[in-house]
């Protein structure tokens, strides 16, 4: 669970911390422009650099900072909680500054610095890194290219390495705005870390499956919930190295099979969800941001969708997800809903709590009369 996210300048959240400590669900909500989908963004740097992504040039770009703020670093900040689970240290926390000083073409790694419980695993100013000591290893000092992240290219010592421990659980958090018209149901291999856009779902309903077999009983039980007509679930190969989904439906009218990539929009997203479902519960916990789960449902569809995904996370992790569906908006209470808000685009997003905020009536009705800011 993320204890404490706290980003500065990049794009339109300066000296921002968004308050989710100890929230198992919360919801972001404010007009177009606010800065929802970019706290996804952010989150997505870091997942990046977890991911192995080391090069600053394809993290973060000049035009990221604030207004173009050259003089002030870009930093992000992420602290969180792993739980009782663990075996080792269970509070990490990571930062990374970014500088663009004047004559460069891109940012460089100011500072960079990773604890577990409160002790250093590593830290790091401009170039020079320097690892902590471990059993009987002595403190190791090393340059670095200073236009390089250090976190991806530090060598763990074992998968009890909290260097490692960290790392697994970045890249495996789920940062999702899916377009279902991007994503056929292909597959050539096996993942558990699915892209931003989804477009990779074969390759994580397969990875999810080979890592945990029972997380298919999951995606059965959910999706037949949404579509009881709904017999099997199949992934054949096509070839020598591709598969793809391919479900099954039947009545006593007969029976009808489709690939995935035939599905409506709305269908894949009851894919995407059962992942999520299945994933967190056979996997995780993990924390998902979903940018405007809503999206693509029917009215009648969204409670029930985003009150599985809630429920999901109430035993571990952590579900962050935006909207300003009232729907949506009505499963969740005043004090896991935040509202941003900034007045123009030369100013930065400001967020509060919606019980700190003077509001008469329905919240979905407020927003829709404009009477919330």
């Amino acid at each position: 669970m993320i204890r404490r996210f706290y980003v500065h300048n990049f794009r339109c959240l300066e000296n921002f911390e968004l308050p989710i400590s100890g929230q198992p669900s919360v919801l972001l909500i404010g007009k177009n422009g606010a800065g929802k989908t970019t706290i996804g963004y952010a989150l997505e740097i870091l997942q990046k650099i977890a991911r192995g992504t080391n090069r600053v040039g394809d993290l973060v770009r000049p035009s990221d900072l604030a207004r173009g703020r050259a003089d002030v670093p870009m930093r992000f900040e992420i602290e969180v909680d792993l739980g009782p689970a663990l075996i080792g240290p269970t509070i990490y926390s990571y930062t990374i500054a970014f500088e663009f000083p004047e004559g460069f073409k891109e940012l460089r790694v100011l500072e960079e610095r990773l604890t577990a419980d409160g002790n250093p695993i590593f830290t790091r100013k401009v170039a020079q890194v320097s690892l902590a000591r471990t059993g009987q290893a002595k403190e190791a000092n090393f340059v670095i290219d200073w236009h390089l992240v250090a976190l991806p290219i530090i060598h763990q010592q074992s998968r009890d390495d909290p260097l490692f421990v960290f790392k697994q659980w970045l890249a495996r958090m789920l940062i999702l705005q899916p377009i279902p018209s991007l994503i056929s149901g292909e597959s050539k291999g096996e993942t558990l870390e699915p892209d931003h856009y989804l477009t990779n779902l074969g390759e994580w309903f397969t990875g999810v499956l080979a890592h945990a077999p029972a997380a298919y009983a999951t995606i059965d039980e959910y999706l037949r919930l949404l579509m009881p007509d709904l017999k099997d679930i199949q992934n054949p190969a096509v070839g020598s190295d591709t598969r793809n989904l391919v479900f099954q439906f039947s009545n006593e009218q007969g029976s009808v099979t489709f690939p995935f990539k035939a599905l409506s929009d709305g269908e894949k997203c009851f894919m995407i969800c059962a992942l999520v479902l299945a994933a967190t519960r056979v996997l995780g916990p993990w924390v998902c941001f979903w940018d405007e789960p809503d999206n693509y449902l029917a009215p009648s569809e969204v409670g029930h969708f985003v009150m599985a995904l809630r429920t999901a996370f109430q035993s571990g992790g952590q579900f962050i997800a935006t909207s300003n569906n009232p729907e949506a908006i009505r499963r969740f209470s005043e004090e896991n809903t935040l509202l941003l808000h900034r007045n123009s685009h030369l100013e930065p997003t400001v967020v509060r709590r919606i019980d700190e905020l003077q509001i008469s009536g329905d919240l979905g009705d407020a927003l829709v009369r404009g009477d919330v800011e």
